[in-house]
């Protein structure tokens, strides 16, 4: 199948790219590079054989978007599927920065959708995450508990999947498969790709690994009088491959379907904070100093998945551990000094 990838370069995207091509798609990528390298294209034709077409484009903008789909056309070609990754994803930032959120995420995602309408490709994957769930009342978390937002980027998630939702009511020819992820960590077993934000990170490996490389100076941990066995927040880590894989596994699905339909990504297991830092430092043999700072505004106490429904759905499970996820996360830094 012929995929259209946006965010395709981004951490997730990246991963997703390489197992597309492996089993065999067609990919074709855009992104603004606001958060992203043009370089990983390099890194995907060497793990893969294939550089992908690329198209250096802003989903603000619709004239980018058309001009991607003008293309193909003009061959007699269309896209299969959608697998949408493109997007801010910063629960701190979106806080301090709603307007921006809002806008970018939301306004993007219809002009995609717009677009999309317009040269009749009707099957999308959108990259959703566990933020929609807001503070569950239990755990595991199932797709069937009830949705409540704690932050301006949870918000913008839950619109995006209400909008997306609403179209395969107006027109039964849409399909959305909506994957809510819990926490991506880890990268390329290769180390040729994995996460390198821009700027400082926002999420928590990211950060342990640029303390673990001394690029800065102690990891500040948000929090360690929550409701969790060592006080600090409980999330469900998932390595980026596992996710990725997840992508091609729903690719069946949402061709094949119309209407919505939903699953968790996630491991089911819940790990702390600390428990992420003891086993990167165990795993790698380094150190990572660490300081307790005040809770950080949005965030929740605890959050894991049940993934049963992926499982039994769409024949997907994760594989990898956190010790497996700690050592390539921090392979790849090693491997890109």
């Amino acid at each position: 199948m012929r995929i259209l990838v946006s965010g395709g370069t981004g951490f997730i995207g990246s991963h997703t790219t390489v197992e597309l091509i492996k089993s065999g798609h067609e990919v074709v990528i855009f992104d603004n590079l606001s958060n992203s390298k043009i370089d990983v294209l390099d890194s995907i034709q060497t793990l893969t054989g294939v550089k992908p077409k690329f198209f250096k484009a802003d989903m603000l903008n619709k004239d980018d978007l058309k001009q991607i789909f003008e293309e193909y056309k003009k061959e007699n070609k269309n896209f299969d599927a959608v697998i949408h990754f493109a997007g801010l994803k910063a629960v701190g930032e979106s806080v301090a920065k709603p307007v921006m959120y809002y806008k970018n995420n939301i306004a993007g995602t219809l002009n995609l959708i717009e677009v999309m309408n317009e040269y009749n490709c009707k099957k999308i994957i959108f990259s959703s995450s566990a933020t929609v769930y807001g503070s569950p009342k239990s755990v595991p978390i199932s797709e069937d508990f009830e949705l409540h937002t704690t932050n301006p980027y949870g918000n913008t998630k839950l619109m995006q999947e209400n909008i997306l939702s609403d179209i395969t009511v107006a027109d039964k020819e849409w399909s959305v498969v909506l994957l809510r992820y819990f926490n991506p960590i880890g990268a390329h077993e290769s180390g040729l790709i994995g996460e390198d934000p821009n700027g400082i990170p926002n999420n928590l490996m990211p950060y342990i690994v640029k303390v673990a490389d001394k690029k800065i100076e102690i990891l500040g941990v948000f929090g360690d009088d929550y409701d969790t066995p060592d006080g600090t927040g409980v999330r469900d880590y998932i390595h980026v491959v596992d996710l990725a894989r997840g992508h091609v596994c729903a690719l069946n699905k949402v061709v094949n379907s119309t209407g919505v339909n939903i699953y968790n990504l996630g491991t089911g297991k819940g790990y702390s904070v600390l428990d992420v830092v003891k086993t990167f430092e165990k795993v790698n043999n380094v150190p990572v100093p660490y300081v307790i700072k005040g809770r950080r505004p949005g965030d929740i106490a605890e959050c894991y998945a049940n993934p049963a429904k992926a499982k039994e759905e769409l024949n997907w499970e994760a594989e990898f551990d956190l010790e497996r996820m700690c050592k390539d996360a921090w392979n790849y830094v090693k491997t890109n000094k």
